[in-house]
């Protein structure tokens, strides 16, 4: 895995706009992600966990721009993706590609498989039909389906078959860098393990740069290289797959962990409970965002906003907990 940068997201601000208050005054914009920072580096696949509503699909959505930001960059190759409009932006897209967490959805009813593969070759590339049609076949058989698929609609696939032509729909561009979002989430367990396996071999043979964006804790540990632990729109641990799993450095992260179920009946597990419901992204809590539900909170917690702190080589995370051990007390970029 190369240690070269392809994507760095610095500083990001994504909010949404909310509903009016009852006199027609607009209310506070909810504010998704608030000074957000990320580097992807070319190759590797990189997890990005935590609860539903904590930004995760935000940020893919704002990487992919399907969304605008309201401040920051993502750097993709050294320009700045946010600016791009016309060309610039069509060419961006043509190394950037994003896989959709329920496949048929995602997939146009109306079209058979054969346009739906070969749509992104028709917008981006001057190929005429008959050439279109055979790029998608080779597409379709190197994601594991026959040419027979190629005369399909989309409720005339499993969901298993569906992610298979949304990949070959992907991959149809040669780019660079796929953004998954919940990529199995909608499958059978035995055809999940059948979509992660092929997820690895099209990487491997294609070069790709992964974000994978998850619930699943058993994916990220089979798939990932890093893992990017996010709490209500904010980075709260990040570091190697190993180093995370075996030593969990951020209480949410290890409250996460401890309420996977383990598919062994001998095998017991201390369970965190978490009290309360995560605060409102709209009026989030003073100081560390966790401190309303983590059972370690100090008065600090309720002031002071923790900053990334080392845990290990490339390993960090934001806690305060952290300041007095081992951990170097230095403030990095993730």
């Amino acid at each position: 895995m190369a240690d070269a940068t392809l994507l760095a997201v610095r500083n990001l601000r994504v909010e949404y706009a909310s509903s009016r208050s009852l006199f027609g005054k607009p209310t506070k914009p909810v504010r998704i992600l608030d000074g957000f920072n990320l580097d992807l580096r070319t190759g590797e696949t990189l997890a990005v966990v935590g609860e539903s509503g904590c930004g995760k699909t935000t940020l893919a959505n704002c990487i992919a721009r399907f969304i605008p930001a309201a401040g920051g960059e993502v750097v993709f190759e050294g320009l700045d993706v946010l600016p791009l409009t016309g060309l610039a932006l069509k060419a961006y897209r043509r190394n950037m590609q994003m896989v959709f967490q329920n496949p048929v959805s995602s997939l146009n009813p109306r079209l058979r498989v054969s346009a739906i593969v070969s749509e992104p070759l028709e917008t981006h590339t001057s190929l005429d039909s008959s050439a279109r049609q055979a790029r998608a076949l080779e597409l379709l058989a190197e994601t594991g389906l026959e040419a027979s698929f190629i005369d399909r609609y989309p409720h005339e696939l499993s969901g298993g078959q569906a992610q298979r032509v949304a990949l070959a729909r992907a991959l149809a561009l040669n780019p660079r860098l796929l953004l998954l979002d919940e990529p199995t989430s909608a499958l059978d367990v035995s055809v999940q393990a059948q979509i992660l396996n092929l997820l690895q071999r099209l990487q491997a043979d294609h070069r790709l740069t992964y974000m994978v964006i998850s619930h699943s804790l058993g994916l990220v540990q089979h798939i990932s290289d890093r893992i990017a632990v996010l709490y209500l729109g904010e980075l709260v641990e990040l570091g190697p797959r190993g180093s995370v799993f075996a030593t969990p450095a951020h209480p949410y992260t290890r409250a996460l962990f401890a309420a996977t179920p383990v598919p062994d009946p001998r095998r017991r597990r201390n369970y965190v409970a978490l009290e309360g419901a995560v605060p409102s992204a709209a009026n989030p809590p003073p100081g560390c965002r966790f401190q309303t539900r983590c059972p370690h909170a100090m008065e600090r917690c309720r002031i002071e906003n923790p900053a990334l702190r080392r845990v290990s080589a490339d390993h960090v995370a934001a806690c305060h907990l952290l300041g007095d051990t081992h951990i170097d007390d230095k403030e990095i970029k993730p």
